[in-house]
């Protein structure tokens, strides 16, 4: 019997976020609604029991955090702020008043996944596991943010790090440009598919650096690149 989704319910009054995030979410596996305001998330959250609440701060009429006040009156799921305000005080009263993590915007499509994961199981009472991604001798990990091998740690800056988990995810298979922009861009989506390219070449700059085969990243002509398993 398999197991049921984590319902996720997804409130900012931006459609180019709420496609992204929820596109995501179901890639990922979870069922996910969006909501534009407060007033629409609290009658959702009335019909239909959500696992998780993803937040926007700058709501029209009644802001994030006041809605996140009312839905703790009505559930204790865990809370989830994505904001483009991310001064100290922001973060220290979105956690006061009833949030369970704080995630600034622009954020990578990696890190919005592994908070999502983490904040779940932490709501089930699961133990935290780590999620991680293996090939050519190099291991990922997504939570911790990390990928070494047996030659040592790679240095990645958080977009490198972002692409070559798109990349390992799909290892043995290409990868168009377009859907690197989207996984490792995440809703700051990209049209110019050159910005890929750039960054592949500083992807596997950072490779080889730390002693690996910087061929493991292989441009497919025409259609992308690929990771070898």
């Amino acid at each position: 019997m398999s197991e049921t989704p984590a319902r996720i319910l997804c409130v900012d009054d931006e459609s180019t976020i709420t496609d992204f995030v929820s596109y995501a979410l179901q890639k990922e596996g979870f069922e996910a609604d969006v909501a534009s305001n407060g007033e629409d998330a609290l009658e959702m959250a009335d019909k239909k029991d959500y696992d998780l609440f993803i937040l926007d701060i700058m709501l029209p009429g009644m802001d994030g955090y006041e809605l996140c006040r009312r839905l703790r009156s009505k559930t204790s799921a865990p809370v989830l702020f994505l904001s483009a305000r991310d001064t100290e005080l922001d973060k220290v009263v979105g956690l006061e008043i009833g949030g369970d993590d704080y995630l600034s915007k622009p954020f990578g499509l990696r890190e919005l996944i592994a908070r999502v994961r983490a904040l779940l199981r932490r709501g089930s009472g699961q133990m935290e596991t780590a999620h991680t991604l293996t090939a050519s001798g190099i291991t990922l990990d997504e939570d911790a943010h990390t990928a070494e091998g047996d030659k040592g740690p790679i240095d990645l800056t958080p977009r490198e790090f972002e692409l070559m988990a798109a990349l390992m995810k799909h290892a043995g298979n290409v990868v168009s440009r377009e859907d690197l922009l989207r996984d490792a861009w995440g809703w700051e989506y990209l049209t110019e598919t050159k910005t890929v390219d750039t960054h592949i070449k500083r992807l596997r700059d950072k490779i080889k650096a730390a002693g690996y085969d910087p061929a493991i990243v292989e441009t497919v002509r025409g259609y992308g690149y690929r990771f070898r398993k």
